[in-house]
């Protein structure tokens, strides 16, 4: 029997809150499933299991917070999921006798089973009316159910032909229309958390629309404007803007935390250089023109596929420093950076950044920033980045000099792309250009190395149709 234990989501990470469980005793569960909500100090995330079996137990309560590493369920192994059975049966019952009242039972049945398949010899006088039931079923939906119950299913949106029908022939009836409407107008399942939640931000839960039949907490989110209008919810608003003030509080402690941490241990270098995005950009442009708005490319696509190549061709910066030693990561897994709309931000993963074709990964980036801001994130985007980079660019910011995130070793930034003068082949001319910073670990590496992973991103910048 394995252990579902609180995860460790970032190196600043020591405790979380479980806010929502995905999943109750004894449902079945897969590798990769999402089955618990936790909270941090940084972001609301959806951790995954990692075995595939049953839940057996689930050993800690919604709003409950706990260490890193304790156990929240115990998920039994497929296998095991028909052993609890054996323990119904005595210890001295002889192995034969719980089988006796199931022969027993199973006798009244194949004795009636004749009689039920014996009776049906009047069937054929119940086969004429079956025409009319045809013309019935063939007439629904064609205005055989009158201009009342049409009217009554056109006002409360109900599609009559989705309406099992209680009258003769099946023909949909008004109370069958009243039934339908009366179970569309009633509220979904809520989760405790998610109800919690709605009442802290202030959230009508009668216009929300849950996901598999329930609201959850991601739903709530997902509906920040449909404000309860009630003078009595005014405390709950005062208590969500204090619980929002708590939370930003607690992220910006993090955040000193790891990066206080990182100034002390962590002995910086950086180095940064100025980029010819001429090329780049004019071919962006012609393959943006091939495509909708909604599938062009934007020149953070371009700048995270060279940094994740870069990272591939020079490994020395891909990887972590754990027990004084570096440890290169066993893929690219690019950390971006995100800047949160309540204030802090989160580094979530950007895995295969450097072997993605650049429309996926420009699909990919904008489905995490997104979810990242609204707090759907899911534990395996948020643990272990080899690399991160930070792009202040549409901030208006040209260069950026970051903190390293520990354990990892180097941190890219990049700027606004901005035209300036440019010399090429002698002759002066303006040109798009960017500037691009890295900040490295000295105990992983030396500048050699650093300029070498610059001097790479700059190649690859050179030649998009390659990325």
């Amino acid at each position: 029997m394995a252990e579902f234990t609180m995860p460790a989501l970032g190196a600043d990470m020591d405790e979380g809150t479980l806010q929502e469980w995905l999943v109750h005793a004894g449902d079945p569960v897969h590798k990769g499933d999402t089955v618990a909500v936790v909270e941090t100090a940084k972001s609301t995330i959806e951790v995954e299991c990692f075995e595939t079996g049953k839940v057996g137990q689930l050993l800690v309560s919604p709003g409950t917070t706990v260490p890193v590493g304790t156990p929240l369920a115990r998920i039994e192994p497929v296998a095991e999921a028909g052993a609890p059975t054996k323990s119904l049966q005595a210890p001295g019952e002889p192995p034969r006798s719980r089988s006796l009242p199931t022969a027993e039972r199973a006798r009244p049945t194949t004795r009636k089973t004749p009689r039920r398949q014996s009776a049906p010899r009047p069937a054929p006088a119940s086969t004429p009316p079956h025409p009319d039931r045809d013309r019935a079923d063939a007439h629904r939906g064609h205005g055989d159910e009158g201009p009342l119950v049409r009217h009554l299913a056109e006002r409360a949106g109900i599609d009559l032909d989705a309406v099992h029908g209680s009258g003769r022939g099946g023909r949909v009836t008004r109370t069958d229309v009243e039934r339908a409407a009366a179970a569309a107008r009633s509220p979904a399942r809520v989760t405790p958390y998610a109800r919690r939640l709605a009442r802290e931000l202030g959230v009508d839960l009668g216009g929300v629309m849950g996901s598999g039949g329930t609201v959850r907490a991601s739903d709530i989110r997902a509906a920040p404007g449909q404000a309860i209008p009630s003078g009595p919810e005014v405390p709950s608003r005062a208590a969500a803007r204090t619980s929002t003030v708590q939370r930003k509080e607690g992220m910006r402690e993090s955040i000193a935390g790891l990066m206080a941490r990182a100034n002390r241990e962590i002995p910086h270098y950086y180095l940064s250089t100025t980029i010819d995005l001429a090329t780049a950009m004019q071919w962006m442009h012609e393959h943006n023109r091939q495509f909708p708005v909604s599938e062009r490319l934007l020149p953070a696509a371009l700048l995270l596929k060279a940094a994740a190549r870069a990272a591939r061709e020079v490994p020395e910066l891909n990887g972590y420093w754990i027990d004084g030693h570096f440890t290169a990561g066993a893929e690219v897994r690019l950390g971006v950076a995100v800047s949160l709309r309540g204030g802090g931000l989160i580094a979530p993963v950007l895995r295969h950044a450097d072997i993605l074709e650049l429309p996926q990964l420009m699909v990919r980036l904008k489905d995490l920033v997104t979810r990242a801001r609204v707090g759907r994130l899911r534990s395996s985007e948020v643990s272990d980045p080899t690399l991160t980079v930070t792009n202040l660019g549409d901030q208006g910011v040209e260069e950026v000099l970051g903190v390293v995130y520990p354990p990892q070793v180097a941190l890219v930034g990049f700027g606004r792309v901005v035209e300036r003068p440019w010399a090429v082949d002698g002759l002066l001319g303006v040109r798009p250009i960017v500037t691009a910073s890295l900040s490295a670990d000295h105990r992983a590496t030396d500048g050699a190395v650093g300029a070498r992973y610059l001097t790479v991103v700059d190649r690859l910048l050179q030649s998009p149709e390659e990325l």
